[in-house]
């Protein structure tokens, strides 16, 4: 049908209400009546509403009876004019979510034993074909897809159609539409094509990692695949790669351990990397000419191409990933996805729109799509198969690729059901699944209890967020540049800062409770968005010497590991990591993007401190409460002076009966009374290990400038 020919309007807006729009030059806008109309049979329209509106008359009318989704219906007025009856807001209601819910673990494609079998839940479809593509022959195939329950769609090919590329063609509303399967797991480059692959040939030998115990234990370095390896003195030989992020043993110029090796001897846990499902914004066919950080979802179960050594191999990217992660099982680290659920690249071009369109994403009250996350879209995961989907690609990842964690970009577009959905699911399939999340309250249309916000972090108790406050009390707010945090000698944020290294439970003030446990926060000061910590600094003192300035982003880095709750690094971070003053650098080149190896030999005296101080950490449990119950326990303030923080915990290592930590973010020496008897130090201004450093017996000590400061009495 000619769209633009069409005598009026007519749309289905819930199961049993049907919009009318007349225009006014037709017949004035008036009808009396109105007929649905599917196949043979005709049903009288109840209108129980008219209005009118600008250039056409507005009925709403009631149909005593169901519309047939799978079919094209007509609605028909009392001048026998006709219209196909679209499908409207109906796919946004309750109704519409429980009448063709699909509860299946089979959606998409399978081809084993000579077979190939396809499945694709469309459910306001009138019809589905699927267009196969020879992987060698210039020839297309087209195959009609059967509808099953649910509103699925599928098709059972008796022959072997492995390498063969595809989409499928979905007629709603009498338009077709082309799309890439939403449950593909193998693509062409660029993602344009679905490919069929057969996952079990790239299964290998898996290392089994014993659980991890608690979250509090992790400590997370976050980097991006191709930031980690492009330098050109990374010793790295897969540059830019998969491959090149699981070598091991590599060296820079100076001989000093970069990539995994390094991460590894830091004594990190958990390696988190930014978005490796295929994403928009690097041509894969050129890889090294774009740069992007990957927050642009194309396919959610497929890696991108761009980390692969052949990207127009559909398997090359998943040996490659798979490759790497058990490079890094192997090392004993476990890696965490940076997962995008929470909008895609282009809503029209998506594979959802284009799939069911108007299902899978939030629209505000005048039926246009929202913009909570600032891209143009949200997703709308409280609808139950787009939950359905989160699900089951959080599954796939943990089945196929045997990921460890998931770190959710803006989780506060989700909901809260989903989230949990999504733990409930993780720990039945392996314990020990790290999961932690933007918590940001966003202008998105969901009700505010329901959100996965900050905010009603006691409803989503097992998921950890990023602690702003804790960030923006110890380094200055993020979002204005010049502002100096606790760490910078600010003392304006002084509580606040005690409140963030006790873990944000409302230790000092129980209106200031932020989470209800420690294990829910993640602590940082840096991650890939904003300012690196050293170019904010550098903006902050323009004419301080750089000593000092290395004191001040060593004290704000050790505070994020000895803090009570989850510590959270930027990778580089140890080594002054800079972006050269750029705040936003998710598509600058790689000079500005990537790792400087060479700055980990230059700042190596800074490296090797936040080194012990992780050691500190792992040794130290006191460091590490795993309840809120244990930190009030075991955790004191100390009756000190502004501007200096004392804590003493009294769980110490070994036979240590009290640990004391001392912060002098001051440029000034200050003057500090300790308790009788010998104290071991473990980490004063210059070094940090967890061998005593030397050891006192004074009543009085002073504590250096900008510095952090660990004893130890047995």
């Amino acid at each position: 049908m000619d769209f633009n020919k069409r005598l009026f309007q007519a749309y289905l807006d819930e199961m049993n209400i049907i919009t009318i729009l007349l225009p006014l030059s037709y017949h004035n806008g008036f009808s009396a009546s109105f007929t649905v109309s599917c196949g043979t049979e005709n049903k009288p329209l109840k209108i129980i509403e008219t209005k009118r509106m600008d250039d056409f008359h507005k009925y709403i009318c009631y149909l005593d009876g169901e519309i047939l989704f799978e079919k094209t219906n007509w609605i028909i007025d009392e001048y026998g004019g006709q219209t196909d009856l679209q499908i409207g807001a109906v796919i946004r209601t309750d109704a519409f979510d429980e009448k063709f819910y699909y509860s299946g673990d089979d959606l998409g494609v399978i081809c084993e034993n000579g077979q190939t079998a396809f499945k694709l839940w469309a459910p306001t479809a009138s019809q589905v074909k699927i267009k196969l593509r020879h992987p060698e022959e210039d020839f297309n195939e087209m195959v009609k897809m059967k509808r099953e329950s649910k509103g699925v769609w599928e098709a059972v090919i008796n022959r072997d159609l492995e390498y063969y590329r595809y989409s499928f063609l979905i007629c709603v509303n009498l338009e077709w539409r082309e799309a890439v399967d939403p449950y593909v797991n193998a693509v062409t480059a660029n993602g344009e094509l679905g490919v069929i692959v057969k996952m079990g040939k790239t299964n290998s030998e898996r290392t089994i990692l014993p659980p991890f115990e608690h979250p509090v234990d992790a400590i997370i370095y976050e980097t991006h695949i191709r930031d980690f390896t492009i330098h050109q003195e990374s010793g790295i030989k897969h540059k830019g790669l998969y491959l090149g992020a699981g070598e091991t043993e590599t060296k820079g110029k100076y001989g000093q351990l970069t990539g995994l090796s390094y991460v590894k001897a830091m004594g990190i846990t958990h390696i988190e990397f930014l978005p490796f499902n295929d994403f928009a914004g690097v041509d894969e066919s050129k890889q090294t000419e774009e740069y992007n950080w990957g927050y642009n979802p194309l396919h959610y179960n497929v890696p991108d191409g761009s980390y692969a050594t052949n990207p127009a191999n559909p398997y090359t990217r998943i040996n490659e990933l798979k490759r790497l992660i058990e490079q890094i099982h192997q090392e004993g680290l476990r890696v965490i996805m940076d997962v995008v659920y929470n909008h895609v690249y282009k809503r029209e071009q998506s594979s959802f729109e284009k799939v069911v369109p108007g299902y899978y994403f939030r629209h505000n009250e005048f039926g246009l799509p929202s913009n909570g996350t600032g891209v143009g879209n949200d997703l709308a995961s409280e609808r139950l198969m787009v939950r359905k989907f989160i699900i089951d690609s959080i599954r796939f990842w943990i089945e196929e690729y045997h990921v460890d964690g998931f770190r959710f970009d803006l989780m506060g577009i989700l909901d809260i059901k989903t989230m949990n959905d999504v733990r409930d699911m993780c720990d039945r399939l392996q314990k020990g699944i790290l999961l932690i999340g933007e918590g940001w309250n966003l202008n998105t249309p969901l009700r505010y209890e329901e959100k996965a916000a900050l905010q009603n972090q006691a409803e989503i108790p097992r998921i950890a967020q990023f602690n702003d406050r804790f960030r923006d009390s110890i380094k200055g707010s993020t979002f204005n540049l010049y502002d100096k945090g606790y760490a910078f000698g600010n003392e304006h944020y002084y509580e606040a800062a005690r409140e963030g290294i006790a873990g944000s439970i409302g230790f000092l003030n129980k209106d200031n409770v932020l989470f209800n446990e420690p294990f829910q926060t993640v602590n940082y000061v840096e991650c890939h968005d904003n300012h690196t910590m050293w170019d904010k600094l550098k903006s902050c003192f323009p004419n301080e010497n750089e000593s000092i300035l290395i004191n001040y982003h060593r004290l704000a880095t050790s505070i994020v590991l000895l803090a009570q709750g989850i510590p959270f690094l930027h990778s580089g971070q140890e080594f002054l990591r800079t972006k050269f003053g750029i705040g936003n650098s998710y598509r600058s080149p790689d000079s500005v993007n990537q790792l400087d190896w060479d700055r980990k030999w230059q700042y190596r005296e800074n490296v090797e401190y936040i080194s012990g101080i992780i050691k500190i950490r792992k040794h130290f449990a006191c460091f590490r409460l795993r309840t809120a119950k244990e930190i009030c326990k075991n955790m004191k303030t100390l009756p000190i002076q502004h501007p200096v923080i004392g804590f003493s915990y009294h769980n110490g290592p070994g036979d240590f009966r009290e640990v004391r930590m001392l912060i002098n973010p001051s440029q000034k020496t200050q003057l500090v009374k300790m308790p009788e008897g010998e104290w071991s130090v473990f980490a004063d201004e210059k070094c940090a290990a967890i061998h005593p450093l030397r050891k006192i017996a004074v009543h009085e000590i002073g504590l250096e400038p900008v510095s952090l400061n660990i004893f130890a009495q047995k």
